[in-house]
């Protein structure tokens, strides 16, 4: 999986599905219904996600992770990190073989730039999830 920046304010989410479906972002957003519009400032609800990843042939689901203490996260697995001071809205990341896509790996500075972290830079209260291993190449 490689790591995509993500092109609007709220376009975290639309970001971990081009990386999982290996396509760009402009690619990624017409997977997601009223995609440009949503990702300018609300964003994106789990079920949302999953029909975007569902567009691509991928079956996933979401549980709530925020009490566990540990997780054994597989590879194509996005979270949602719980609103702090750094991530006032949350944000999504996916978990890769070469660490956690962070599509914003800089912010708050306005030129994203996309990269891995070792590991999350926060709570997780989400996950979707694959319902079939993904193999990270």
């Amino acid at each position: 999986m490689k790591a995509v920046k993500q092109q609007h304010f709220s376009g975290c989410a639309v970001a971990c599905v081009a990386s999982i479906t290996n396509t760009s972002y402009k690619t990624a957003i017409k997977s997601f219904e009223k995609g440009n519009e949503r990702a300018k400032f609300r964003g994106f609800y789990c079920k949302e996600i999953i029909a975007a990843l569902r567009n691509h042939d991928l079956e996933y689901s979401f549980k709530y992770v925020g009490r566990k203490k540990r997780h054994n996260y597989q590879y194509g697995t996005i979270v949602i990190l719980k609103k702090n001071k750094k991530y006032p809205v949350g944000h999504y990341l996916c978990f890769t073989g070469k660490g956690w896509m962070d599509s914003w790996i800089n912010f708050p500075r306005l030129n994203a730039r996309a990269g891995f972290r070792k590991r999350l830079p926060g709570k997780p209260i989400y996950a979707i999830v694959p319902k079939d291993p993904i193999v990270d190449l």
